[in-house]
């Protein structure tokens, strides 16, 4: 006498929108893609680098109208993506009040994630250059926020970063990520790479701020909590994000306003020890 099969556990309804959601949004992207394969044009002619300079001081939230006010905010996409996916999120951004929006694109074909990171550098360089800035903003989603830990961690970008954001990063590295094993970028991103390891590292005194929002239902995050930042060097906070996924949260009107809210937020003042935290979004 044969046993019926137990029946595979149902998805649960907030798994099956989340997933029709991703579809939603990959499909626009698909969309969207071609017109931000293009490197990003500067909107303003080169002004002379302003150099590190002397320790600003303590950091505190920008009052509006002062120099700090018009710090700008570099947006780094993911694995085999570009500038594009940040078309609604910029938007978002540049509506309530942020004039120096800048997007940088690196190649797909990048085999290691060190050289993004460099790049990434001289690009905040020629960003600060340009708009007269001592500091950035930088929100990265998935790789891109893995790129900008790096610069900020291991090659000083913390003198340069004041606000990190990261959307869906493997911060502890995934069990699971397109192409595993086959592109050597993705490889550097599973848990127990070299490189992950690398950013286990100390890092005392590190100046930039981290705010890291993870999603429940983020299926290329394995486990999901592998987003989060848990370093006790870094001053942190983790952000929960429920009932959608990966693709969804560049685009999330309630992510975009999360997001905005972080970068505007007042930072711990130098010399205070680094913070560890956990909010949420729903």
């Amino acid at each position: 006498m044969k046993l019926p099969l137990p029946l595979p556990p149902r998805p649960s309804t907030a798994l099956l929108a989340a997933t029709v959601l991703e579809l939603v949004v990959l499909t626009g992207h698909l969309a969207a893609y071609p017109f931000g394969i293009a490197q990003e044009r500067p909107a303003r002619r080169p002004a002379p680098d302003p150099g590190p300079g002397p320790d600003p001081g303590p950091r505190l939230r920008p009052m509006p109208g002062s120099p700090d006010a018009e710090r700008p905010v570099v947006l780094l996409h993911g694995f085999i993506d570009n500038r594009s996916v940040f078309v609604l999120l910029r938007r978002a951004l540049a509506r309530h009040g942020r004039r120096h929006l800048a997007s940088l694109n690196y190649s797909p074909l990048t085999r290691d994630l060190r050289t993004a990171a460099e790049l990434l550098g001289r690009h905040v360089e020629e960003v600060c250059a340009r708009t007269g800035q001592r500091e950035v903003d930088i929100v990265g989603h998935s790789l891109g926020g893995l790129i900008a830990r790096y610069y900020v961690q291991r090659l000083g970008g913390d003198h340069r970063v004041r606000t990190l954001v990261t959307l869906g990063t493997p911060h502890g590295g995934t069990a699971v990520a397109p192409g595993a094993g086959i592109h050597p970028i993705v490889r550097q991103m599973r848990g127990g790479s070299p490189l992950i390891e690398e950013l286990r590292r100390p890092a005392p005194g590190c100046r930039t701020r981290f705010v890291s929002f993870w999603g429940e239902l983020d299926q290329v995050m394995v486990p999901a909590e592998t987003a989060c930042v848990d370093h006790p060097d870094l001053d942190a906070v983790n952000v929960r994000v429920t009932g959608i996924g990966h693709l969804a949260l560049p685009v999330h009107p309630a992510v975009a306003t999360a997001v905005r809210e972080a970068l505007e937020s007042q930072e711990t003042r130098e010399g205070t020890a680094p913070s560890t935290g956990t909010s949420s979004v729903a």
